[in-house]
């Protein structure tokens, strides 16, 4: 006989890292080409002038300059380096 019940299964150890999303450099910020702008998923915001759009949706800079966030047609909100 077994001196105590059989374990089983856990129903914790499933929590994942948070994924640090959001805006790391705001709107009259100097930047730098290659920095990273936005942090995203999906394009909330669409990349404008001197930035690009990486594979998950991350926008960087293409040149240096100073962020402008700005809207665009159909009230897209757009980011761009000037």
């Amino acid at each position: 006989m077994a001196t105590s019940k059989s374990g089983g299964s856990t129903s914790n150890g499933r929590e994942s890292h948070s994924k640090r999303l959001g805006v790391k450099i705001y709107g009259g910020q100097a930047i730098q080409c290659g920095q990273i702008i936005i942090r995203q998923r999906g394009t909330k915001v669409h990349p404008g002038d001197g930035v690009g759009r990486g594979g998950d949706d991350t926008l960087f800079a293409l040149k240096d300059g100073v962020v402008e966030f700005h809207f665009g047609n159909k009230k897209r909100q757009y980011v761009s380096v000037l």
